[in-house]
Formats: structure tokens, C-alpha cells, sequence
């Protein structure tokens, strides 16, 4: 009697090879005056001048002065840069960043650690992810930090989040969304350092707006929050909070908590 044979099987397809690692940066580019590059791979890059870059940047440090705009992607160990910095893709700068000028990135920013002095404005995410110190003006969707340190003004509409604490002392106008970090101290521009018609009209200089703050200790000073929760509240001068959840530990007599609406006075009458 016959019997059924099973067909033959089909050998296992091989693994797909892996993919060769790139080779190891090595070699210095540099460029001065105005210089154009398809791309820019090396172990360092040292610029000054106007740098336009097409494609991506890829190196162990760079040192930009002048103008420098890369097209693509810019990833790097270490970069400092006086001047100004245009980047249309993403930035990964993985140990420290030192920015001294005008930073626009229109990709997501990721450093390790970044001093900037100047000017930010980012159009996607910031993440850093141990200190970020900004002496100056910060523009970003949204930032995530190990702990901020501001001094200047700053418009984040969305959240900022640090595992640490969250530090700020602001010179101009500010709007920012959510805050949540391990604690959070916000002082508005002292008083005369912006000294407005308009300011004076509509009474004082609480410029900085905040939306919602989360933290176990918070200190506020001449600024408007319209939620609080955390278990110390320190209301400092002019500080106004709509809404408190927690205990407040100490409040200044010109601090404010509940609703309040600022409309111009009459004609002919001050406050």
C-alpha cells in the first residue's frame, strides 16, 4: 500500500545581513568667509563666516561663528556657536551645547546639557536632558528638561516638564502653558523695568502669565497663574493665582488668590 510523502520544505529564508556601521568620524573641516557644502562629516567642524550646508551635518564637535544654515539634520557630540544657527531638520547634540546668538531650529531639538545666551525660537519640541540654562528670549511649542533655568522672557504655549526644579526670572512679557516639576520659583519683571503708559493704566507689572503649575513647593512674584497645586505655596509681591489647590505657607500682602478682572479706570480717576 502506498503511502503519502509530505513535499519537501522550503529551507529557512536567510537573515537579512545587518547593515555595515558607518565609518568612524575623523578629520577636520574647515571653512571661513562664505562657503557653500553638499554635506559635512567629520570628527570636527570650525566655521566663520556664512556656511550654507544642503544636506546633513554629522560630527564629533563643531565650532560655528557668523551665519551657519544646514538643510538637513545636525547631530554632534559637542557644538558651540556665536552667532547665528538655521537648522530645517532635526538637532541631536548628545553631551553639551553652548549657544551665544540666534538659534532657529525647524526640527525636534535634543541636547544633552545647553547654555544659550540670545535668542530660541523653536517651531517643533525641546528636550534637554539635564540643565538647560537661557540667558534671553525662549520660543518653543513645548520643553522637557532635567531643570530650567531662565533668565529673560519666555512664550511656551504648551507644557514644560522637569524632573528637577524649574527657576525663572522674567525681563518681558511671558505666556506659558502647564509647568510640572519637583519645585518651581517664577518672579515677574521688577517693578519700573518695563515702565509702559499702558502697564501703568491697567495696573502693574504682572506681564507673566501662566496657565497651570504642579510641583510640591512653588514661590511666585509678580506673576498671573490661573491653577496651583502643590503642598507649599509662597505668594510673594503682586503674585495673583485664580485657583489654589494646597496650603499656601506664606502670602504677601499685595498677593492675590480667587478671580480678579483689571479694566481701565474711568476717565479722570487713577489707581
Amino acid at each position: 500500500m502506498a503511502t503519502a510523502t509530505s513535499p519537501p520544505t522550503a529551507p529557512p529564508a536567510a537573515a537579512p545581513a545587518a547593515a555595515a556601521p558607518p565609518p568612524p568620524l575623523r578629520g577636520l573641516v574647515r571653512d571661513a568667509g562664505a562657503v557653500r557644502r553638499d554635506s559635512v562629516r567629520a570628527a570636527r567642524w570650525i566655521a566663520a563666516g556664512t556656511v550654507k550646508v544642503t544636506g546633513d551635518v554629522t560630527v564629533t564637535e563643531a565650532a560655528l561663528r557668523g551665519l551657519a544654515t544646514i538643510g538637513g539634520k545636525f547631530t554632534a557630540d559637542r557644538c558651540s556657536v556665536h552667532g547665528t544657527l538655521e537648522v530645517r531638520g532635526g538637532v541631536d547634540v548628545r553631551t553639551s551645547a553652548t549657544l551665544e546668538g540666534t538659534f532657529r531650529p525647524l526640527g525636534p531639538v535634543h541636547f544633552g546639557s545647553a547654555i544659550a545666551r540670545g535668542v530660541i525660537r523653536a517651531v517643533a519640541d525641546l528636550e534637554v536632558d539635564r540643565l538647560f540654562r537661557v540667558a534671553g528670549a525662549l520660543e518653543a511649542p513645548s520643553l522637557h528638561t532635567g531643570a530650567l533655568d531662565l533668565d529673560g522672557s519666555a512664550t511656551v504655549p504648551g507644557e514644560i516638564v522637569a524632573l528637577a526644579g524649574v527657576r525663572a526670572q522674567f525681563r518681558a512679557d511671558s505666556q506659558l502653558g502647564s509647568i510640572s516639576a519637583r519645585s518651581v520659583s517664577l518672579k515677574g519683571p521688577p517693578p519700573g523695568l518695563v515702565p509702559t503708559i499702558l502697564r501703568k493704566v491697567f495696573g502693574g507689572n504682572a506681564t507673566v502669565r501662566v496657565e497651570r503649575i504642579e510641583a510640591d513647593h512653588v514661590e511666585l512674584e509678580a506673576v498671573t497663574v490661573e491653577f496651583v497645586r502643590s503642598r507649599e505655596v509662597v505668594l510673594g509681591p503682586e503674585a495673583h493665582v485664580a485657583t489654589v489647590e494646597g496650603t499656601i505657607v506664606r502670602q504677601h500682602p499685595s498677593a492675590h488668590v480667587g478671580p480678579e478682572s483689571r479694566t481701565p479706570p474711568p476717565p479722570g480717576l487713577s489707581r
